[in-house]
C-alpha cells in the first residue's frame, strides 16, 4: 500500500476514533448493585475482513457474503471483590463459544510521572479537512465547513465541530471509571472469535465474586448483515442504496477520503456524515437504545428506518475522490432485564439487585464504487490509467488500479 494511502487511511482512523470517543463519567453509579451490558453486532463488507471473514470479494462490496458478527460484555458492581476479580458469562450452545466466556478486570495503567511531550512547531501536522453533511446530490449552503489541522494540533478547536449526538437516561454505560470492580469480554485472556453461525437466544447467566448472580433468557438474535451499494449518479453524486433491517430503528452513514495527501505530510481530507445538520462524532458510532434513535430520527440526526437509500453530495465526491471508504449503522432492538422486575406500578419503589442490557446493531463498511468493480477514473500518480486498465497477461485479470481501491481490489483476487 502506497505511503499516501496508509497515511490517509490512519489520519482518518484516528480522527473519528477521538470523536466518536464520548467522556466517561467518573461517578460511581447508584441504584443496582451489578450493571451489565451486552452489546451485538453484526458486520459486513471491510468490517468482516477484519473480524477474519471468507469471502474477500463479497465483503468488498459490502455484501452479506462473510459477514461476521461482534459481542462486547460489561459488568459493573458497586461491590469489592471476595479475592482475586473473577466473572464468567455462561453462554447458551448456539453461541458457540463455550460454555463460558472469562470477564477480566483489566489491570489500571499508571500515568508518565514526567511533562507530556508536545510535538514541535515544525512536527506539526499540516493540512485541511473539509466536513460535509446531508443527503442530497449537492451541498447545502455553509458547506464545507473547513478545519485547519495545525490549528487542531495546538488545540485551537473550531466552535461547533461536532455535536454530541442526544444521549438518554436509558443509555447509562458501564466502565471501569463507574464501578468499583468491573470486568470485560473480550479481554487479554480471551479474544475468541464470535462464529458467523452464532445464536445468542436461550438462557445467559452471569456469575463471579463482587455482584449477585445474574440470569436472563434472551429471545433476540443478530441482526442480519447490511448490504449497501453505491452508484455514480449523472449529477457527480454518489447514489447509495442498502437492504432494509426488520428491526431497525434507524440509519446512519458517514464517508471519508482524501484528495491529496501532499509530498511534504499535508492531509487534505474529506468528511460526510448523512445527518442533515452538523452531527459528527459522539456516540452515532455505537450502540444507541431505541428510545434514543428516535429522537435523533425525530431531528433528522439519523436516518428513518423506512429509508433505504441518500445520495452524497457530488461536492463529497469531487474532493474526496473515488476512493472513499463508507461506513454504514443499523441501530436495532434492545431487551432489558432486572431483578426484581420493575413492579407495573410505577408508583411503586424499585430497587433491583441488578439492571442488564442487551442492544443489536449492525455495520456494514465499504468503498464507495466497489459493487460494480469499475466505472471510476482509477488513474494515479505514480501509473498511467490506459496500462492499468490493460489486462494481466499472467492473470487474464485486469490490472489493478491505484489507491485504496486497488489494494482493496488486489486483496479481494479481482485484479492481477
Amino acid at each position: 500500500m502506497k505511503h499516501s494511502v496508509r497515511r490517509a487511511a490512519y489520519l482518518g482512523t484516528a480522527l473519528v476514533a477521538g470523536l466518536a470517543a464520548m467522556p466517561a463519567s467518573t461517578q460511581q453509579a447508584a441504584g443496582p448493585i451489578a450493571r451489565y451490558t451486552m452489546d451485538a453486532g453484526t458486520v459486513s463488507g471491510m468490517a468482516a475482513m477484519g473480524a477474519g471473514g471468507g469471502n474477500p470479494l463479497a465483503m468488498l462490496r459490502g455484501g452479506a457474503g462473510g459477514a461476521m458478527h461482534e459481542l462486547q460484555l460489561r459488568l459493573g458492581s458497586s461491590r469489592a471483590a471476595t479475592g482475586a476479580p473473577a466473572a464468567d458469562h455462561f453462554m447458551p450452545a448456539g453461541a458457540g463459544l463455550g460454555p463460558s466466556v472469562p470477564l477480566i478486570t483489566p489491570v489500571n495503567q499508571s500515568a508518565p510521572s514526567g511533562p507530556a511531550e508536545r510535538p514541535q512547531q515544525g512536527q506539526l501536522p499540516s493540512g485541511k479537512l473539509y466536513l460535509f453533511w446531508g443527503c442530497g446530490e449537492h451541498a447545502t449552503a455553509g458547506q464545507p465547513v473547513v478545519i485547519d489541522f495545525a490549528k487542531m494540533a495546538k488545540g485551537q478547536m473550531p466552535p461547533g465541530l461536532y455535536a454530541a449526538a442526544a444521549s438518554a437516561a436509558d443509555d447509562w454505560r458501564v466502565n471501569q471509571a463507574n464501578s468499583k470492580t468491573f470486568g470485560e469480554w473480550p479481554n487479554s485472556r480471551n479474544a475468541k472469535q464470535v462464529p458467523s453461525s452464532a445464536s445468542l437466544r436461550g438462557d445467559h447467566r452471569i456469575a463471579g465474586n463482587y455482584s449477585p448472580e445474574i440470569a436472563f433468557k434472551l429471545d433476540r438474535d443478530f441482526m442480519p448483515a447490511l448490504q449497501p451499494k453505491s452508484s455514480t449518479l449523472a449529477s457527480g453524486a454518489f447514489g447509495l442504496t442498502w437492504n432494509g433491517l426488520p428491526e431497525a430503528t434507524g440509519y446512519y452513514a458517514w464517508a471519508m477520503g482524501a484528495r491529496d495527501m501532499g509530498r511534504n505530510g499535508a492531509a487534505e481530507m474529506v468528511w460526510w456524515t448523512s445527518s442533515a445538520t452538523q452531527q459528527f462524532g459522539g456516540s452515532l458510532q455505537d450502540w444507541l437504545s431505541p428510545a434514543t434513535v428516535a429522537k435523533l430520527v425525530a431531528a433528522r440526526t439519523v436516518m428513518a428506518p423506512s429509508q433505504t437509500s441518500c445520495s452524497i453530495p457530488a461536492e463529497v465526491r469531487k474532493l474526496g475522490g473515488d476512493n472513499m471508504m463508507l461506513n454504514l449503522y443499523a441501530y436495532g432492538p434492545q431487551s432489558d432485564f432486572a431483578f426484581p422486575p420493575r413492579p407495573a406500578n410505577a408508583k411503586l419503589a424499585w430497587k433491583p439487585e441488578w439492571i442488564a442490557r442487551v442492544r443489536f446493531r449492525a455495520n456494514a463498511m465499504t468503498i464507495l464504487g466497489m459493487p460494480d468493480m469499475g466505472g471510476f477514473d482509477t488513474s494515479d500518480e505514480d501509473g498511467d490509467e490506459t496500462e492499468r486498465s490493460r489486462p494481466s497477461q499472467q492473470s487474464g485479470k485486469p490490472k489493478c488500479p491505484g489507491g485504496l481501491k486497488g489494494v482493496a481490489m488486489r486483496a479481494a483476487g479481482a485484479c492481477g
